[in-house]
């Protein structure tokens, strides 16, 4: 049987498979959080303001109002 390039790092390190998936699952978790931690950019924020006023606006000329 071959084996694929994964299994023989993985092998080829001293690792098992579960090790290996928990380094990589620490890293994601690691990734999430520094970019959970970024602030909103000014643009997108500006850009989010002009899409609420616009939907305002619509639903202000259809007569519907947010309930939320």
């Amino acid at each position: 049987m071959t084996k694929s390039p994964n299994q023989t790092s993985a092998a080829g390190n001293g690792q098992s498979p579960a090790g290996v998936h928990a380094g990589i699952s620490a890293q994601l978790r690691a990734y999430y959080r520094s970019v959970e931690e970024e602030g909103i950019p000014d643009r997108f924020l500006s850009l989010l303001e002009k899409l609420d006023m616009a939907e305002k606006q619509v639903d202000n000329s259809y007569g519907i109002r947010d309930t939320a």
